[in-house]
């Protein structure tokens, strides 16, 4: 792989996502920047589960405190899975090494903390994308 900025005979990911026309790049460009602002929506999600979860913990008597984390912790992990499984894919659409995707994806992290990351700091804890 090397880096381009040719979309000619393009792929991303999956062979049936080829880039054919210039509509299509577009089109591909747009969901590149979708998929990437859907990754911190995911994320913001998954906060406001866990600020959820403590909130009820904090609120319920001592013996119920242990089924309740219990229970969360399972639901937590879960969403700690599809966060690193979409990470990942994220940076398998970026190591199609073509400039305009990988600006397409820079654009969706920028897009995705304005809407999602009020409630975030800037730095990056997670180093896969």
């Amino acid at each position: 792989m090397l880096f381009t900025w040719d979309t000619n005979n393009l792929c991303i990911v999956f062979r049936q996502w080829h880039i054919r026309s210039t509509a299509s790049l577009l089109f591909s460009l747009l969901l590149v920047v979708a998929i990437t602002a859907g990754y911190e929506a995911l994320r913001a999600a998954s906060r406001r589960y866990e600020t959820k979860v403590n909130n009820r913990v904090d609120s319920v008597p001592r013996q119920q405190q242990i089924e309740v984390t219990k229970t969360a912790h399972i639901t937590k992990a879960a969403l700690y899975a599809l966060q690193n499984f979409y990470a990942f894919m994220i940076m398998l659409i970026f190591m199609t090494y073509n400039g305009w995707v990988m600006i397409a994806v820079a654009v969706g992290a920028f897009v995705g903390y304005v809407l999602f990351g009020n409630s975030t700091t800037s730095t990056k804890e997670n180093a896969c994308h």
